[in-house]
């Protein structure tokens, strides 16, 4: 499947759960025939709950739906909670469901870190936000800041055609035709926008969203600002932003200042030196843990997804992010980051940066080699092929470690299974 631009779209920017939520709860409960859902976490709280009402409830009257989770993401749902899914006729699965060892989880570092919600193939969902109370800006102080889109027009059939070729039971060669569209619907345009969707994946498509950024960073003229959760890319980017900012463009990156994980901070540290004396803008956000991925450039382009721009989501994560071309869209998600730098963030200054000595510059080598060379060295962990794992009522979620779906078995998925990316990741 080809990435295409698609013109003719609306797409509404939506922050945090507290828009998303209400949002896709709607959609949801207006189908008529078909929810496609997948997502890296599901909680059994409040707003998992609300999400297992409205999917129960659009099961009942008949909508086909089908749900892939993470198995490392989401491990904990219940019994119960699956069962009456399943029961009611929800496809329920799991992307690399594995068995625990001496109580630690062994899928790890192979993720289906997409959040992607596609409603009767006319509305879809793209972004960074899970399905938990943490995403509400009133959880309290390790709620989320985070994105997502509502996009409605053109992009979202190329959306559903690949959610739907990825699922086992569907041909392969499904993925090239179009879907048919009602005839008074060709001519209908939502918006103006234009969108590209794009993804990660370990086949053909494994550094298209790098390569989009860097596409982006070599064509600004006057402003770049990226706002990204898990900053730590490698030097192709890195040189991009330097060589953005000497050439005069405003480079500004938001990152963590109250980061969920400590390592985050250690990381994107280690970076700031080379960054700030390249003339790069560099705001740690402290009001909250920042989950976002998105970024702008200049007066059209911007993207929302799921990837952030470390090793695991460049490298090993199946992520996806949508670039919209549109000054509206553009003009909105500026506002916001603007806001964010304006009232809640740190600007980091020379005065801050570690001292440049031998020591401090030999440890930064040594855990920037590490760390950008981690994604080769899972690949020497035992290797295997993630599977999708379907949980069939009334059998249990934490049963299903047998009998699982291959999806790099062309006999039960359609796809074609490659030996050499077994220990990277499936083909997906």
């Amino acid at each position: 499947m080809k990435n295409n631009w698609r013109d003719g779209n609306r797409i509404s920017l939506l922050e945090n759960g507290d828009q998303f939520f209400p949002a896709v709860f709607k959609a949801i409960e207006h189908a008529r025939s078909k929810v496609l859902l997948e997502t890296f976490i599901w909680f059994e709280d409040d707003v998992g709950k609300q999400l297992h009402k409205v999917l129960l409830d659009a099961a009942q009257r008949g909508v086909s739906i089908e749900v892939l989770l993470d198995g490392y993401g989401s491990p904990d749902l219940s019994d119960k909670f699956v069962e009456q899914l399943t029961t009611a006729g929800v496809l329920f699965r799991y992307y690399d469901p594995r068995p625990l060892v001496f109580g630690m989880r062994t899928n790890l570092f192979r993720r289906m870190h997409r959040k992607i919600v596609v409603v009767d193939g006319s509305v879809a969902f793209v972004g960074g936000i899970n399905y938990s109370a943490e995403q509400m800006s009133d959880y309290g102080p390790e709620a989320k800041q985070d994105y997502s889109v509502k996009v409605e027009g053109p992009v979202v059939d190329d959306i559903y055609q690949y959610v739907i070729s990825n699922l086992p039971g569907n041909d392969h060669k499904r993925q090239w035709w179009r879907r048919r569209r009602n005839p008074a619907q060709e001519n209908l345009a939502p918006g103006e926008a234009q969108a590209l969707f794009v993804w990660r994946d370990n086949d053909q498509h494994r550094d298209d969203i790098e390569r989009y950024y860097l596409k982006m960073l070599s064509k600004a003229k006057r402003e770049v600002i990226i706002a990204n959760a898990y900053f730590f890319p490698g030097y192709r980017l890195l040189h991009a932003m330097r060589n953005a900012s000497r050439r005069g463009v405003s480079v500004k990156l938001i990152v963590q200042g109250e980061p969920d994980m400590p390592i985050v901070k250690v990381g994107a540290r280690l970076l700031y030196n080379y960054l700030v004396r390249s003339g790069v803008k560099i705001y740690e956000y402290h009001r909250r843990p920042l989950h976002g991925k998105v970024a702008i450039m200049d007066d059209h382009w911007a993207t929302v997804g799921s990837s952030n721009l470390d090793p695991l989501s460049l490298s090993l994560n199946l992520e996806a992010n949508l670039i919209i071309y549109d000054r509206t869209f553009n003009d909105t998600l500026r506002a916001n980051l603007t806001s964010l730098i304006a009232k809640d963030c740190h600007p980091v200054v020379e005065s801050m940066l570690p001292k440049r000595t031998w020591w401090n510059l030999g440890k930064s080598v040594l855990a920037f080699h590490f760390l950008r060379h981690f994604p080769a060295m899972v690949g020497w962990l035992p290797a295997h092929t993630p599977k999708l794992a379907q949980v069939m009522p009334p059998a249990q979620p934490h049963m299903e470690t047998q009998d699982r779906v291959d999806i790099g078995n062309p006999a039960s998925a359609g796809i074609e299974s490659d030996t050499e990316t077994e220990n990277q990741g499936v083909k997906y």
